[in-house]
Formats: C-alpha cells, structure tokens, sequence
C-alpha cells in the first residue's frame, strides 16, 4: 500500500505518481504545520488527551487542479517536534518514509470511515453542492510496539472518490 510504506530513496510522492498512472495530475496545498493542542478526535486516535499539543499538517489534496480531499495528519510531538513534519516544506517521498527515518515505522493501521455532512467549511474548500455529504475516513498508524505513530483525519465528497482495501488474511 503506497500510502503506508516508506518509499524508495528518491522516489516522490505517492498520491503525484498514483495519478500520473491515470493520465491525471494529483497535489497537494499543505495550508498549515506546526504544534496546536490535540483536538478531541486526534487526541483519541493517538492515545492523549485533548489539548495535549501534537503536530499537525493540514493539506488540501487536489486532482486536475481541484480540492478532493481535505487532510489534516498528527503526530506526537516526542516524534515531530523540530522535524520537517512541523513545516510547510514538501518532504521528499512522503512522511511516512521520513517517519521511518527517524525510526518511527508503521506495522499496524486502524481505519474508520464514517460518512456526513460536511460543515460550512468543508463545504467550500471542497466546492461542494448543497446536500452533498462527505466520507471522513480516520486512520491511526501503529509502530511495532503497538505505539501511535501518526493519525489521519480525511475528509472526501463521497460521490468523487473510492476507498479500495487489499486485505492479506494469514
């Protein structure tokens, strides 16, 4: 799963190379970096308690030029504090292969997905039509120690996109 291995030494970002495979051109806007106290959901996903500070990264993710999915990832601040997951510089092959760098690999992931309305907001980063719901998909990344590494919240119009799962069983 491209988006939850670390990528070869050199390689770019997942999302760009997923889409140039289809004849299409992904990006992303990162609109934010920096510690913040945890919000609720993200103090739940990684195991603290809300307003305990973490790092976040907000992005808007775009394909063809337009927003398709708004995301906002945390991290503990023991593993982000004074890294360049604390700014808003593009990281070269992506967070997850800058986390395993660090020493931070991920072996475990915990998705929820739930769908709703989308706020005012969400509604007009998305460019969004009235009634159009969203699909929030939460993910927490786990080390080998069964630690919380890193947490995602995204939220996507659910009539744009797809979630496709390849489980191994055994």
């Amino acid at each position: 799963m491209p988006y939850l291995t670390p990528r070869a030494s050199g390689a770019g970002d997942a999302w760009a190379e997923e889409a140039r495979a289809a004849g299409r051109r992904g990006g992303q806007r990162i609109v934010h970096a920096g510690e913040v106290p945890a919000p609720e959901a993200a103090a739940v996903l990684l195991g603290l308690t809300a307003g305990d500070p973490v790092v976040v990264r907000r992005r808007v993710i775009e394909l063809d030029g337009e927003p398709t999915e708004l995301t906002d990832t945390y991290y503990p601040v023991a593993i982000a504090a004074g890294t360049p997951l604390a700014g808003v510089a593009k990281i070269r092959g992506g967070a997850v292969t800058l986390l395993a760098a660090l020493g931070h690999t991920g072996v475990r992931v915990v998705e929820d997905v739930t769908a709703r309305m989308p706020s005012a907001g969400e509604r007009e980063l998305l460019r969004l039509g009235p009634g159009e719901p969203v699909l929030r998909l939460a993910r927490t990344t786990h080390d080998a120690a069964d630690r919380p590494i890193q947490a995602d919240v995204m939220v996507m119009p659910a009539g744009r996109g797809r979630l496709r799962y390849e489980i191994r069983i055994g």
